[in-house]
């Protein structure tokens, strides 16, 4: 960030807390106008979401728990990068959360979905060619389920407020988009 093109300097950070998961950052900053601050910020992995697309134009969607949000919330699959380049946790991902393995997977798009918090982006893929694997989901997605839904009514679903996980959002509107529709 020193001599960052966008006219912030960071002089100093902090670390305020490092959970397993996230960690917590305080820079001291000189912004663009030249004024001293503070900026908090936190990093995290960079995450995949993947919409897996079968032979009738219906996508795999999952429905689980969210602790902040205080309900389930229904989104594609996906998670995190955790070490692995971003194809290979998106099949990694695809197949513990659902039990599909993709024949085929390519990229859509990458976002950056909280800018102002953190540079953690979503690496977004369409996934085709589905057979089946094994399901092995973490701790967290023990009252996960699966739902199978037309690409369309997905994309009806986003329109209406129905699925709003970023991701996803982007994601399947992505897909809408290469597949045409």
């Amino acid at each position: 960030m020193p001599g960052s093109p966008t006219g912030w300097t960071r002089t100093g950070t902090e670390v305020v807390h490092r959970g397993p998961f996230i960690t917590l950052n305080r820079d001291s900053v000189i912004r663009p106008d030249g004024s001293r601050g503070t900026y908090d910020h936190i990093t995290v992995n960079d995450g995949v979401r993947v919409v897996a697309l079968d032979d009738h134009g219906r996508v795999v969607l999952v429905e689980d728990e969210f602790y902040l949000q205080g309900r389930r919330v229904l989104h594609v699959p996906g998670g995190g990068i955790g070490g692995q380049e971003p194809h290979e946790a998106a099949g990694r991902e695809l197949e513990e959360e659902t039990g599909f393995v993709a024949g085929n997977l390519r990229p859509l798009g990458v976002i950056d979905p909280l800018p102002a918090a953190t540079m953690a982006r979503t690496h977004l893929f369409l996934a085709t060619d589905l057979r089946p694997g094994t399901i092995h989901r973490d701790d967290t997605e023990i009252g996960m389920t699966v739902h199978w839904w037309k690409l369309t009514e997905a994309v009806d679903a986003v329109r209406a407020g129905r699925i709003t996980e970023a991701g996803s959002v982007a994601a399947l509107l992505l897909a809408a988009t290469a597949a045409g529709g």
